[in-house]
């Protein structure tokens, strides 16, 4: 016990001479005074020995002395000081920058505003889902992985300038015909699509062809799916695909422009076919 308090006493010996060490630097430095004259520099190159321990701590506190900060960053402390120095009260309130680190410094105002670190990031006013575009696809004689990757480029916005990976920038996609899409091969009868009730033995599968006569909304969405991003955002983007059976949608109102498919394979098969 009394070796614990020993040390206490030995640790706070050292930091009340640190503070008086750092109050003592603090007021030799010419910047700590601000709006003062001759007087109150000279009264700071000598300063008197009647600088309170409170007004020492707080110094200490506040200026580079404290040593959990490195580098650079040491070199700017934001800092409001007080010094009682001759009955004058000094207020220092701004930057302070040591003397050993002002050469780094020296010109930096003189090159102007920092462009390089300037990194965009989009506005809540920049994406808002009534301003968004819409398109319309006809996914006629389209093969089915292209043509959904396509519509998932558009949703995701990875086509404008503005894309941001966490941020919606999409627009919305509007797919008619979609049980006259394609697939390549004989996936028509070998790709298969499960389902699970989430009961046991409640897997059910189905082949391309079985669930294009049943369901042909649900190859397109499944396929788009896959290529969106997983989670809260994926799910969000996932409600800007409406697939529709048939040429008619009840989207007129939003005035949907056609989407320029860019695959040329894509456009290649569908022409064959």
């Amino acid at each position: 016990m009394t070796a614990a308090m020993a040390m206490s006493s030995s640790l706070s010996s050292l930091r009340i001479s640190a503070g008086a060490s750092a109050v003592a630097s603090t007021c030799s430095s010419p910047q700590t005074a601000s709006g003062g004259n001759a007087d109150n520099a000279a009264a700071l190159a000598n300063p008197s020995p009647r600088c309170n321990l409170s007004s020492s701590l707080s110094c200490c506190k506040g200026s580079v002395f404290a040593g959990k900060r490195k580098g650079l960053e040491a070199g700017i402390v934001r800092a409001e000081r007080r010094v009682q120095v001759q009955g004058l009260s000094v207020r220092c309130q701004g930057r302070f920058i040591p003397a050993e680190w002002r050469h780094l410094y020296e010109g930096v105002e003189k090159l102007g505003p920092d462009v390089w670190n300037n990194t965009y990031y989009p506005k809540a006013e920049e994406h808002i889902n009534k301003e968004k575009k819409w398109f319309v696809v006809d996914a006629s004689d389209m093969v089915l992985g292209r043509l959904a990757s396509n519509i998932a480029v558009c949703i995701r916005g990875k086509n404008l300038p503005t894309y941001t990976p966490s941020i919606d920038m999409g627009a919305y996609v509007v797919v008619v015909n979609a049980e006259k899409v394609k697939v390549t091969g004989r996936k028509n009868l070998q790709k298969i699509y499960r389902r699970h009730s989430g009961r046991p033995g409640g897997m059910k599968e189905e082949t391309f062809q079985a669930l294009q006569q049943r369901l042909p909304e649900r190859i397109i969405e499944h396929a788009v799916r896959g290529m969106l991003p997983k989670g809260r955002l994926g799910r969000r983007l996932f409600t800007h695909l409406k697939v529709y059976k048939g040429a008619e949608h009840p989207h007129e109102a939003q005035q949907p422009q056609p989407l320029k498919i860019t695959d040329k394979k894509c456009l290649a098969i569908a022409s064959k076919q």
